[in-house]
C-alpha cells in the first residue's frame, strides 16, 4: 500500500494523517513481524524520537498497533492488520527467538480459548511462546 492511501486508514481512526504520521504507518507497514521503539527510530532517522514516541502512543490509544510483552524487557508492538477495528478472537500467538531476541507475528494462530473462573475478568490477552526460530536452528547447524 502506497502512503497516500494510508490517509483513509487513520482518519477512520480518528487520527488527523500528517505527513509526519502517515511516514510512521508507512515505516510500521513495512515491518514484517514485531517491532520496537529503537527499531523504528533506527528506520525514521530523519524524525524526532520523541515524535515518534507520542505518534505510536497515539496509534496505540486507536487500536491500529497492539502492544506485545514478550517478557524480554523490551517492548514491542505489532500492526492490526484490520486497522483498528479487531476483536478478540482475531488475537494472535507470538513466538520470541532466545538466541536473536526476535518476536514474530504468528497470524495464522490464534490464542486458544481459556476458561476463565467465574468472578475473573480478563483485561488483555499474551500468548508467547519461546525457542529458536529457524533462522538461528539453521545458523546452529552449520556451525
Amino acid at each position: 500500500m502506497k502512503a497516500e492511501n494510508y490517509s483513509p486508514i487513520l482518519e477512520d481512526a480518528g487520527i488527523r494523517p500528517t505527513s509526519t504520521r502517515l511516514l510512521i504507518y508507512g515505516a510500521i507497514c513495512r515491518m514484517s513481524d514485531t517491532f520496537s521503539l529503537t527499531s523504528l527510530e533506527d528506520e525514521l532517522q530523519s524524525i524526532d524520537k520523541s515524535v515518534i514516541f507520542r505518534t505510536l502512543t497515539l496509534f496505540h490509544d486507536h487500536h491500529l498497533i497492539h502492544s506485545v510483552d514478550d517478557g524480554s524487557g523490551s517492548h514491542k508492538f505489532c500492526l492490526c492488520h484490520n486497522h483498528g477495528h479487531c476483536k478478540s478472537e482475531e488475537e494472535h500467538c507470538h513466538f520470541y527467538c532466545e538466541k536473536c531476541q526476535k518476536t514474530y507475528c504468528l497470524n495464522d494462530d490464534m490464542i486458544p480459548a481459556v476458561k476463565i473462573p467465574e468472578g475473573f475478568s480478563v483485561r488483555k490477552v499474551n500468548y508467547i511462546m519461546k525457542g529458536i526460530c529457524a533462522e538461528c536452528a539453521k545458523k546452529e547447524r552449520l556451525s
